[in-house]
């Protein structure tokens, strides 16, 4: 054997060193380089592949396998490297083969080795390294060599041509860097940085990740250090990691978990890190369908799942590998778990191949794997507590992934989980019970935490899972686990269940104390609307009340219903009185306490005004103050005597407590029933007196005199003591608080009594006078006086006087009390009465202490009253007869005298001026308003019936000489200031008929000065009165003319204007009272009369030319004055039709157009509304009044007219009348019309523009058939309807804004559908590329079908070319099948314009399964022979578009299939006249006999087009296999057929039996022990025959057209199970022929004859029996093959197998 450097030197010979240099050596050499440099995205994953290959590599027994890294800035290799990498690993060394491997590129000789643990695969990891170092260095079993990545000098090659080393370095020098105290490791790589690779090393080394050894079955340490000259320098982190599995592993359904124990120690750190792992490892079978190339010799699938335990070690970053092929990947899968299998890698290692079909075998294991394992970790533990499980459930997938392979899986555990039975539920009587997510409810936390204390205080909740759903673990019940709930899809209890659970829990609220109770009513109030309110909770006892001297529950519903009044106190104080008094009223009362214990806690609780709020809102439990429940018995009836007694007590007690205001008591007593004299309850009531014994009311009268008016008199007992509720009233205690409280009166409090008092009416004695007057005092001070009480008081004869120093008694009203010297005078100087004076001496002068009293009850004081009783004396005298011309005469000196004394007369001039005792013209008048006569009157009696004093009666004289006292009286004795009284006076409308100037003027002047001149107004306005131009008229009529504005009134003739001349000048100083009577005096009332005037004219078109000019001339005159026309005017003018029109029509000016030249370009399309300036009508003067016109709306300029085009637009039937300059005048309009803010043009508009109009290179079109031209694009102007601006000129592209608005396409991207439609008009082939080419870089797609047709332009050799549909195109035809079928266009158009095709017309890029399957029915309907290259292309495509979809097509379509025809060519026949080759034997046998009947594949089997692919799609359309379509006939022996019996243990033995047995114990048959023994008896009781003669089988294929093909075949051995009979044929020698040939018969009539009822599994227990024959059924090779087949014998059968085949 050749030494290691011996070795190294042949291998450098294959590389042609020394010789001449092969060709292939320099790309050999690139080849190696890009693979090496491409593998891998980031440069540091060479780590990877290292501790890949340690992980293969083989360990000598005894020892740890480990993995050391070393990173120095020692250069021992005097390469000049900044830092060198040292790799040590304990394996066993380099072999010859290793080193071979090593020189070459996918020569790993780890290659097809998976069963035996190798995990790497690529035949090109060692190679990575070069992404780091130049030269890679190995020393190991003797080897020393290294590899550059230059080419070698010698052959041109780098990479993997070996150099030996002497030197630089050694193998000392790699022992001093190992440490000298050690044994040097079989294997050292050294690796000499590249200068900007050594960061990067350094931070991958410093991250390595302590989880790197998790799936590693070999190693077990691994560390990284630095190690410089100078420590300080050390910049990489070290660490060492560890792994221990412990030996507790538990083994069921091909499955093992045991758990992992990783340790890491970071320097710095003064303790590991340490995490266990529970792992679990399962085995799968490897799908056939997920089989690949390289993992051909794997049948199963291991998955191994790793659940840290605690918090995952991390280091370097903060995330962690999910996935691991052995090694980590750098997929992070938001998992909390990781999944380990044997996944194919990209060549990074990066990630696994999620498209893999292996890998996704691989992947739809890993949710069975994981649901295995979840369930074992939940249950496996039975008496573990349920906390303790929590953690497990953290492993649940609950994240989504980034990766949307892996989020298949997360869905796919999620399915299969929550199938399970893995959540536990609260334990039901202290039984751990688990049950499927959906089947468990969550309750809500507030109600745990109540379930919780209630538990403390001995409320049993063993049942709680019993209240109809299970519930949740309180361990798992947490919102730390809402996601992981919300995962499995378990959802809370309904909200029945709380119902039922509170009704359903012995104790839960009386059991507990008074603030689990609030809370348990705060839960539910909490939760009230949105949960509760709909359930039977309502239903429950739930509210606690104190009832008869105990307490008690009841219902929500009761309460909301009525049916019971449950309360709270509003005052804590209160809660033991209310209580108290409430078991006093029990007999009346429905109001139900709440338990003063329970009200103090609410008191004290912190939510309790939400708990307050859902009482009182929801509940309707009340909170009363005491006013309040005293408020609510009035409800009742209160009509038990002593409980109406009872009930002054309670108000009286609680006032007296100050439990109520006062003010509260007075309402309460106002409401209190009270109990009468007579003993009677009484609720209605206006007053209450005090009982009659002694009160002051039954002394002064007879009786009650207010029972009438709903007084109560109090019956006596309310004078009594009284003991209630525990407090004590003394006597005539409750007396004095009704009196203060519920108004229980007496005089002089109690009010005044409607009727009269009967005592009055007689004299009274002094002490009842007073009592009355202090009474009189009292109610007046509080309220009115009844009005007949009062007169009884002011007309009764009780009060004492003097008349003339004569006594007697008289009523107050006719009473007098005066001052000494006042009384004298007036009774020494009236002859007129007597004056009644109160006797003051009579009542010691205490009677002017009472003054305000009297004077109410009619007792006069003053001066004047007496004058004024004396004055009304006088008028009675008057009243009853005419006073005669003395009584006047001594009236008026009376009036004289008093003014002569300084006396005041008012009161007696006011007690008779309005007595109608004065004679006048008009018969007796009272002074006011009557006249003394004189000249001054004479005009105003012609208007006014005025009362002159008849001057005959009395004298003119006389009566002259008492002008002032007269005046004094009322009387008018001068004209001045008596307007007035004409105006009161005026004579009816009949009698007034002269209207002189005079008469009108002093009507005028009255109205003026008379503060009231309704009466006049009214007669002036009912009488033609007023002189006009146009004679007399009512002045409504009237205008009154004004030289300020007067020239409105001068435009049309007949205007009634007040006649000035007539009246004069003063005639205007009276413009206010003519404007009262309706004559029209203002600026605003004349215009008003004006417009009406111009209306009329208006209306009529009579407002001739020269009205015309004056209004215009008015407008213009007044406009600077401060008399502008008023808005209505204006608005009048500007709207009514009056000025006529160029069209002939009269229009209102806001409707015309001022012309002018601006006018010409437009007017010839426009039939526009022109003022009619011709010399027939207005002129040209009209221009004149260009302002006035413009400001009555009248259009004067261009820019502001353009709003009449829309409407008056008139484009000719013949669009070649429309020149250039109308063209640019319309679209200047529409230029102008968009500058107005949010304008659009009206529809009506865009109807008359969208006629043909506009010149394009098309001929004329409409504006949205139209397009203007883009100099930018590769387009002709003819390419499609551009604008013509030849004709238009450059003018016309100024206007994109205003085209645009009329529907023109100035984006020629967006007209791609014009242009495309304008190729119908082409027929030029190089047009239809470029516009086609344009479309597609415009990246046009037709939005709808009607857009442009679906075809396309094929040239054609013999003309220009045709229309193609696109349906019946395709892009490429690569098979070269459909040229006579479908138009191709890749023969016409260039490859560029596909993705256009396709996207606007759906041009296919090739043929579809359609295409096919119409391509293979016209073969079938052609009968010609196919080529072999045709069926090939077509059955290719058919698998390569194989689907559900396909299959169901193919099977429709295809009528024929393809057979070979013997002459190199393919025949097509009926799908049922031919089969499936799928049994070679029956193949041999029916091809020997007829025509060919076997369907057509490709020999040799194409890679594309796979045997079995091919014949299983025949299959799915309809094809049948021989099989299954062959009828077997075994043929009877001949009669005499010589036969011979041998013994049967010659062919069952006991091995036989005992696999036999062992299969069908096991899986899937699990056959019961009794039927398997009876099958195996069959073999047992046969009798075995030989025969020399041949075993025949007849086969029949019956065909679907009637006929019938046989064959015949023979077989070694026959079974004839019902006669238990075996025939086996001899061989010539008479011997059994023991080859496979036998053995597979054999095996076949064995396993038909046991399993003859599974007949799906006779082809595995056939196998088996044919491999144990060939072993001869040597006991040991059958007992391995059962092992390995996992297939064992029980007890029982053995006992069965020991009887059957006796040792002997």
């Amino acid at each position: 054997m050749a030494t290691p450097r011996e070795h190294i030197e042949e291998i450098r010979k294959d590389f042609s060193i020394g010789e001449e240099k092969h060709r292939l050596t320099k790309g050999f050499h690139q080849a190696v380089k890009y693979l090496s440099a491409e593998l891998y995205a980031k440069d540091v994953h060479f780590l990877m592949e290292l501790l890949q290959n340690a992980e293969d590599n083989d360990y000598p027994e005894g020892v740890d396998p480990s993995l050391e890294f070393v990173i120095t800035s020692r250069d021992i290799t005097a390469t000049g490297a900044p830092a060198t990498l040292i790799v040590f690993n304990n394996e066993k060394g380099f072999s010859p083969d290793n080193i071979e491997a090593i020189c070459n590129v996918g020569l790993s000789t780890k290659k097809g080795n998976r069963k035996r643990g190798y995990i790497g695969e690529k035949g090109i990891g060692f190679k990575s390294v070069f992404l780091i170092t130049a030269q890679p260095y190995i020393f190991s079993n003797g080897y020393q060599i290294r590899f550059s990545e230059e080419p070698c000098v010698h052959c041109n090659v780098g990479y993997i041509v070996p150099e030996w080393v002497d030197a630089n370095p050694t193998l000392s020098d790699i022992k001093q860097m190992y440490g000298s105290g050690s044994a040097l490791p079989n294997t050292t790589l050294i690796l000499p940085l590249k200068a900007d690779k050594v960061e990067a090393v350094k931070q991958q080394l410093s991250s390595m990740h302590p989880e790197i050894l998790l799936f590693l079955s070999k190693i077990k340490r691994l560390s990284v250090r630095e190690d410089n000259e100078d420590p300080r320098h050390n910049s990489v982190s070290a660490i060492a990691i560890s792994s221990d599995t412990n030996s507790d592993t538990r083994k069921d359904m091909d499955a093992e978990s045991y758990t992992v124990l990783l340790s890491a120690k970071e320097n710095g750190c003064k303790f590991d890190e340490e995490c266990g792992y529970y792992m679990w490892k399962q085995k799968f079978p490897v799908k056939p369908e997920c089989r690949v190339d390289g993992r051909n010799d794997v049948d199963e699938w291991v998955i191994t799942l790793a659940f840290p335990i605690g918090e995952r070690l991390r280091r370097g970053t903060n995330t962690s590998p999910g996935v691991y092929a052995f090694l980590p990947t750098e997929m992070v899968t938001n998992f909390p778990f990781i999944i380990q299998a044997d996944f194919l890698l990209a060549s990074s290692r990066e990630t696994i191949l999620l498209d893999s079909k292996w890998n996704k075998g691989i992947l739809d294991y890993v949710p069975t794997a994981f649901v295995n394992a979840f369930i074992s970790l939940v249950t496996s533990e039975v008496d573990a507590p349920v906390s303790s499980l929590t953690r497990m459930f953290k492993f649940l997938p609950v994240q989504s992934s980034s990766y949307e392979g892996l989020n298949v899986v997360r869905e796919s555990i999620k399915a299969k989980i929550v199938e399970e039975s893995i959540v536990p539920s609260e334990p039901h009587e202290e039984r751990k019970v688990f049950y499927k997510p959906r089947e468990v409810g969550r309750l809500m936390p507030a109600f745990w935490n109540i379930l919780h204390k209630a538990k403390k205080l001995g409320v049993s909740l063993v049942n709680l899972s019993s209240h109809g759903k299970p519930v949740l673990a309180y361990a798992l019940d947490d919102v730390e686990y809402n996601e992981i709930l919300n995962f499995l899809g378990v959802e809370a209890v309904n909200n029945e269940w709380y119902a039922t659970c509170i009704c359903g829990t012995s104790n839960l609220i009386t059991g507990v104390l008074e603030d689990v109770y609030l809370e348990l009513l705060l839960f539910i109030s909490e939760f009230w609307g949105s949960k509760f309110s709909s359930t039977s909770i309502k239903n429950i006892p739930l509210i606690k009340y104190v009832g008869y001297r105990n307490k008690s529950l009841c219902s929500i519903s009761a309460i909301q219903k009525g049916e019971s009044k449950v309360c709270l106190s509003s005052d804590s104080c209160h809660v033991s009185w209310l209580i108290d008094w409430n078991m006093e009223f029990a007999s009346v009362s429905n109001v139900l306490f709440m338990p003063e214990i329970t009200q103090e806690a609410l008191r004290l609780c912190s939510r309790k005004e939400t708990l307050k709020k859902w009482l009182s809102d929801q509940v309707k439990v009340g909170s009363v103050s005491i006013y309040d429940y005293a408020v609510n018995l009035f409800d009742k009836s209160l009509c038990e005597r002593k409980v109406a007694i009872a009930f002054a007590h309670f108000l009286h007690q609680s006032l007296s407590k100050r439990y109520i205001l006062s003010r509260e008591a007075v309402n309460l007593c106002a409401l209190m029933p009270l109990v009468d004299k007579y003993g009677n309850i009484t609720i209605t009531r206006k007053g209450v007196l005090v009982p009659a014994n002694g009160s002051k009311w039954a002394g002064l009268t007879d009786s009650n005199l207010w029972r009438r008016e709903g007084y109560v008199e109090l019956n006596e007992d309310y004078l009594d003591s009284g003991h209630f509720a525990g407090s004590f009233t003394q006597q005539k205690e409750l007396l004095g608080f009704l009196k203060d409280h519920a108004k229980a009166s007496d005089i002089p409090n109690v009010c005044a009594p409607r009727d009269g008092i009967s005592s009055l009416s007689a004299p009274l004695n002094k002490q009842k006078v007073f009592l009355l007057l202090d009474w009189i005092r009292q109610l007046m001070h509080k309220a009115s006086i009844p009005q007949k009480f009062l007169m009884c008081v002011k007309e009764g004869s009780w009060l004492k006087v003097t008349l003339n120093g004569s006594p007697g008694f008289r009523p107050p009203s006719q009473s007098f009390l005066l001052k000494s010297s006042s009384g004298n005078l007036l009774q020494n100087s009236s002859v007129f009465v007597d004056i009644p004076l109160i006797d003051q001496s009579h009542y010691d002068g205490k009677i002017n202490d009472y003054k305000e009293e009297l004077k109410k009850i009619g007792v006069r004081f003053e001066f004047g009253e007496a004058c004024e009783y004396m004055g009304k004396h006088l008028m009675s005298l008057a009243a009853a007869s005419s006073l005669t011309r003395g009584n006047v005469f001594s009236i008026l000196r009376f009036i004289r005298f008093l003014r002569e004394k300084l006396l005041p007369p008012a009161d007696f001039i006011s007690s008779i001026k309005d007595g109608q005792w004065l004679k006048t013209s008009l018969g007796f008048r009272s002074p006011v308003g009557s006249v003394l006569s004189d000249d001054e009157w004479k005009v105003a009696s012609q208007i006014s019936d005025i009362p002159f004093i008849d001057e005959a009666f009395y004298g003119k004289e006389e009566i002259c000489q008492f002008k002032t006292e007269l005046e004094l009286l009322g009387v008018a004795v001068s004209f001045s200031k008596c307007y007035q009284l004409i105006i009161d006076n005026l004579k009816s409308h009949s009698c007034l008929t002269s209207w002189t100037p005079e008469v009108l003027l002093l009507m005028l002047k009255c109205m003026c000065l008379s503060s009231s001149s309704e009466k006049l107004v009214s007669a002036l306005k009912g009488s033609n009165c007023l002189k006009t131009k146009t004679g007399y008229k009512r002045p409504e009529e009237c205008l009154l003319f004004d030289k300020d504005w007067g020239c409105i009134l001068q435009v049309f003739s007949g205007f009634p204007l007040i006649d000035h001349d007539f009246y004069g000048d003063r005639i205007f100083s009276f413009r206010n009272e003519l404007k009262k009577t309706g004559v029209v005096v203002d600026f605003e009332d004349a215009a008003k009369v004006f417009a009406r005037y111009f209306k009329q004219h208006a209306s009529s078109t009579s407002i001739s030319k020269e009205n015309v000019a004056s209004i215009l001339l008015c407008y213009r005159t007044l406009n600077v004055t401060p008399f502008k026309f008023p808005a209505d005017l204006t608005s009048c003018i500007c709207e009514m039709k009056w000025l006529r029109t160029r069209l002939g029509d009269h229009r209102s000016p806001k409707q015309c157009i001022l012309s002018g030249p601006e006018w010409d370009s437009i007017s010839s399309i426009c039939l526009l509304p022109f003022i009619d300036d011709s010399e027939n009508h207005y002129g040209k003067n009209i221009h004149e009044f260009k302002n006035e016109l413009k400001s009555l709306g009248v259009v004067v300029e261009f820019k502001d007219g353009v709003k009449f085009v829309e409407s008056c637009l008139y484009l000719p039937q013949d669009p070649t009348c429309i020149s250039r300059e109308n063209a640019l005048a319309l679209l200047e309009c529409i230029q102008i019309l968009l500058q107005e803010k949010a304008y659009s043009l009206p529809e009506a508009f865009r109807g008359k523009l969208s006629q043909a109009w506009l010149k394009t290179h098309a001929g004329y079109r409409s504006p949205n058939q139209c397009l203007l031209f883009d100099s930018e694009t590769h387009l002709k102007q003819t390419d499609g309807p551009f604008i013509d601006e030849e004709f238009y000129g450059s003018k016309i592209t100024t206007y994109r804004k205003e085209l645009a608005a009329i529907g023109v396409i100035v984006d020629v991207k967006k007209g791609c559908a014009l242009i495309a439609r304008h190729l119908d008009l082409q027929d030029e082939f190089s047009t239809f590329v470029r516009v086609y080419s344009y479309l597609s870089e415009s990246e046009w797609v037709p939005l709808t079908d009607g857009e442009a047709p679906r075809r396309i332009w094929v040239p054609k050799e013999n003309k220009n070319g045709e229309w193609v549909s696109a349906d019946e195109c395709v892009m490429h035809d690569k098979d070269g099948l459909f040229g006579s079928q479908l138009t191709v266009l890749e023969k016409h158009y260039d490859q560029k314009l596909f993705g256009f095709f396709s996207s606007a017309f759906g041009i296919r890029c090739r043929p579809s399964v359609d295409d096919y399957l119409n391509l293979w029915k016209v073969w079938e309907s052609s009968e010609s022979e196919l080529l072999l290259d045709q069926c090939c292309m077509f059955w290719l495509y058919v698998s390569k578009h194989w689907n559900l979809k396909t299959e169901k097509s193919l099977a429709d379509a295809v009528v024929k299939v393809p057979v070979y025809s013997g002459s190199g060519k393919i025949l097509l026949c009926n799908k049922e006249y031919v089969f499936i080759a799928d049994d070679l034997q029956l193949q041999c046998l029916f091809e020997q006999s007829s025509q060919s009947i076997f369907v057509w594949y490709p020999q040799p089997s194409l890679a594309s087009l796979p045997r079995t692919k091919l014949l299983e799609m025949y299959k799915k359309i309809g094809v049948r296999t021989i099989s299954e379509s062959v009828q077997k006939e075994e043929v009877s022996l001949a009669n005499d057929a010589e036969l011979q019996i041998i013994p049967r243990e010659r062919l069952f033995g006991k091995a036989l039996l005992r696999l036999i047995l062992g299969f069908l114990a096991g899986p899937p048959i699990e056959m019961e022990v009794e039927k398997r023994r009876k099958a195996v008896q069959a073999l047992v009781d046969v009798a075995v025959l030989e025969t020399p003669e041949p075993i025949t089988v007849r086969y029949d294929l019956p065909l679907s057209s009637g006929e019938v093909l046989n064959v015949r075949g023979t077989r070694k051995i026959r079974w004839d199970r019902k006669n238990s009979k075996c025939f086996i044929q001899m061989d010539k020698s008479g011997r059994q022929k023991k080859t496979v040939e036998f053995a597979t018969y054999f095996a076949e009539a064995i396993s038909e004859c046991v399993l003859w009822e599974f007949i799906e599994l006779i082809p595995a227990l056939s196998e088996l029996i044919r491999l144990a024959f060939v072993l001869e059924f040597n006991e040991e090779d059958v007992d391995f093959l059962m092992k390995s087949k996992n297939l064992q014998i029980f007890v029982e059968d053995v006992e069965f197998l020991n009887s059957a085949c006796p040792s002997n």
